[in-house]
């Protein structure tokens, strides 16, 4: 097997693409909360990238893509590759056959850090930094790992039995939206929530996150074909018209009820349809892309407004748009995918193969009970052993100071307390 120079510069600046992605991500976060919370908020996102790198090298690739099987065959993989062991500058014929196997193991890597990174969305404003870092790393290791062995590894069996997820409209975004809900439940709502407005702080933050996500989610999707050939273009083209059209969908259903645009609105319609084709991306027409796009936007927009006549809280809509746009694309990849635009997937519905709905079905309803039921397991294992939530008096004054030590935003930098110390916060804490 030879290394092929264009693909492995494509996957590794790919792979840069989706590391952006976590960042952007703690930016669109950090923008919808309210200000005494925007470092905690910031700060959960780049932990992630911290906790996941470590365990994805100590164990969570083996446990993903590795050989051989510890539990039983297709359903985790195994201890061989611990410590990324015989993981070298060789190709992995059964992963990638064009690119080094580390390449093809530090792109996975940025995937399994944004999916928990995800979930802290739902539960910001009120779950304990230390807490969120011990539930990431056991869901990374019992959730993640299992989840991308089933779909993605030789062996697995939802592989096997033929299911499609072109980037992680299973793997990454069913599986965040599921556990966000989960999460938001077992933690309880925020104080007031229901009774108080509770707005975002700052519009440009959630614009700036939003485009850092959109141009990373090319490196998501395109890179996904794991080479600089006809399916990345095609990826790449499918990614870019789905997110345009949710964009435009949200922005429509939103004026012809409110008589405005909201910006959380129009980026939230962008994140539906950029989720909603995710696992159809490399799969599927751009015309196909453009229904995927509208159909993701639009139930999106339906769950958030159900949501908020409710009392959950997830705080940052997770499970509406990562959880039901993951749903919709994964199903709609079985009605829209066609072999003519890739003849390495699969006929859907539409193109005369009604069975591929049906996988992709089994591999929707197998990924939201697991995970609902291990994040269950989880939390309540932890909430045995430490608070997972901070006490009310920090959930007032805002976790920023408490947690962190500072404030977001310090508008008069020259106020400090005698001797040093914390500076003085003029702002409101809300």
């Amino acid at each position: 097997m030879n290394i092929n120079g264009g693909d492995t510069v494509f996957v590794l600046l790919s792979s840069a693409l989706v590391l952006m992605m976590t960042p952007g991500l703690a930016f669109f976060y950090a923008g919808m909360v309210r200000q005494k919370n925007v470092v905690n908020t910031i700060m959960l996102c780049f932990a992630a990238m911290g906790v996941v790198s470590l365990q994805w090298l100590v164990l969570g690739y083996s446990l993903s893509f590795g050989p051989g099987v510890v539990f039983a065959p297709g359903w985790l993989g195994s201890w061989a590759w611990a410590g990324l062991a015989h993981v070298g500058l060789e190709p992995n014929a059964a992963y990638a056959a064009t690119i080094p196997h580390l390449a093809f193991m530090i792109f996975q890597a940025m995937f399994a850090i944004i999916t928990p990174a995800l979930i802290s969305g739902a539960i910001v404003e009120r779950i304990r930094f230390t807490s969120f870092l011990a539930f990431i790393l056991i869901w990374a290791t019992v959730v993640y790992d299992t989840v991308a062995h089933w779909v993605w590894a030789a062996d697995g069996w939802l592989h096997a039995l033929g299911a499609l997820d072109f980037a992680g409209g299973t793997v990454v975004h069913i599986t965040a939206g599921t556990a966000g809900l989960v999460a938001a439940l077992m933690l309880g709502r925020r104080d007031g929530h229901g009774h108080v407005e509770h707005p975002p702080h700052n519009a440009p933050l959630v614009l700036m996150g939003a485009a850092l996500l959109w141009v990373g989610w090319f490196g998501f999707n395109a890179g996904s074909a794991l080479a600089a050939n006809g399916v990345a273009t095609l990826a790449f083209v499918t990614t870019h018209m789905a997110a345009a059209t949710g964009l435009l969908t949200w922005i429509a259903i939103e004026y012809r009820a409110k008589g405005h645009v909201s910006v959380t609105g129009a980026v939230s319609g962008m994140v539906a349809g950029l989720v909603g084709i995710t696992p159809a991306a490399g799969y599927v027409t751009p015309l196909a892309s453009v229904a995927i796009g509208f159909a993701a936007a639009a139930l999106c927009q339906v769950a958030t407004s159900y949501k908020a006549r409710t009392s959950l809280d997830d705080t940052l809509d997770t499970f509406a748009l990562h959880g039901v746009g993951g749903i919709v694309g994964a199903l709609l990849t079985g009605v829209f995918a066609s072999k003519a635009a890739n003849p390495g997937g699969a006929d859907g519905l539409l193109y005369g193969n009604p069975h591929q709905l049906l996988t992709q079905g089994v591999a929707v309803g197998a990924t939201v009970a697991f995970t609902a039921i291990a994040t269950w397991g989880i939390l309540k294992a932890l909430g045995l052993v430490m608070a997972l939530r901070v006490d009310r008096d920090v959930e007032a004054a805002g976790l920023d100071e408490h947690l962190h030590g500072a404030p977001g935003y310090l508008f008069n930098p020259t106020e400090r307390r005698a001797g040093g110390g914390r500076p003085q916060v003029v702002s409101s804490p809300d």
